[in-house]
């Protein structure tokens, strides 16, 4: 019997030494593949050094600054002199009185804003992609526009609509025997107000996204439909969406892992950063903006940047995680 048993664990040495091999082999391959593949397109590969350096500065490299995330920080001391407080940080923010108000603003503000855009972007596309030559680049032009707009900009557009004493709407409104409303003290109106600013600012450039993917469609899909008769709200809705359905995803997975992170210009510019409208205004970003400003607090505002950063990440894993249940192939992973 015991000969038979050391021909046994001999065999299983000499086959998981033969697996070890093989798996060595493997690899190796793959990595003279990988190597023979970016010497055939070394010219592209080195057109993308200068965005990776970018990348790898401002990413990357300030990663190594969260540690003052746990930190109580002295100027004086340093990155690694200052104090080590742990969690003191995210326990200052989460027990203050803000933290739900202005968590409850980014988070409503966000899934509206991805919500509306994706389907107004998606209408505005099929809307384009069914206009003749002739008009289609003013229609870019005047939806792609408001894109390029500071947000400073349009924080003077706004201003025009609704100056308290000679705004637009208030002469209007004057003009048909209403009294002028109080815009920039009246904090009900502007989550409508903020919505609308944030679809005309941005929902061009998600339209074009999305009209580019409509233009890569095969057109013997459509040339098909019409010989078998399907009306354009047919093909609209039997090729055009399901075939677009891919990108709206994977933007959508990418618009998630932004929910807790609001476009500081948008709700710091737009309503002039006046404290009557903090209640429905205020949002994770400008909470930390004037929290550095008034109180000086990196320690506490690094905490919050991490803490933003965590949870986007782990919205991003859910929401790739839940399409690929529903549908595998449209998931990013």
């Amino acid at each position: 019997m015991q000969p038979n048993g050391g021909v046994r664990a001999g065999d299983a040495k000499r086959s998981s030494s033969m697996k070890k091999d093989a798996a060595g082999a493997g690899i190796a391959c793959k990595l003279r593949t990988e190597w023979k593949q970016f010497r055939k397109n070394g010219e592209l590969f080195m057109l993308t050094v200068p965005a990776l350096l970018f990348k790898f500065i401002f990413a990357y490299l300030p990663l190594v600054g969260l540690i003052i995330a746990f930190k109580k920080f002295n100027y004086a001391k340093g990155l690694w002199g200052s104090e080590w407080v742990g969690l003191n940080n995210f326990r200052f923010f989460f027990a203050s009185d803000n933290a739900f108000r202005i968590t409850r603003n980014t988070i409503l503000y966000n899934v509206s804003f991805i919500v509306l855009t994706t389907v107004i972007a998606v209408a505005l596309a099929i809307l384009m992609n069914e206009l003749g030559k002739r008009w289609l680049k003013l229609h870019q032009t005047a939806l792609f526009l408001p894109y390029f707009l500071s947000w400073v900009v349009v924080s003077y557009v706004t201003l025009g609509f609704l100056d308290n004493a000679s705004g637009f709407l208030n002469q209007l409104l004057q003009q048909f025997g209403a009294a002028p409303v109080k815009w920039y003290q009246e904090a009900k109106y502007w989550p409508v107000i903020l919505i609308l600013v944030h679809l005309w600012k941005s929902v061009g450039f998600s339209a074009l996204i999305y009209y580019a993917g409509i233009l890569g469609i095969d057109s013997s899909y459509y040339e098909a439909a019409r010989i078998d008769g399907a009306t354009r709200l047919q093909m609209i809705r039997s090729i055009t969406i399901p075939l677009l359905t891919p990108l709206i995803v994977i933007l959508f997975i990418v618009a998630v892992g932004q929910m807790f992170r609001a476009d500081f210009g948008l709700f710091f510019f737009v309503p002039n950063d006046t404290s009557f409208l903090y209640p429905t205004t205020d949002v994770i970003d400008t909470y930390v903006y004037r929290s550095l400003r008034v109180v000086g607090d990196i320690g506490m505002s690094s905490a919050i940047g991490l803490y933003q950063s965590v949870v986007g990440l782990a919205l991003v894993l859910a929401a790739n995680y839940g399409i690929r249940k529903i549908n595998s192939e449209n998931s990013l992973w």
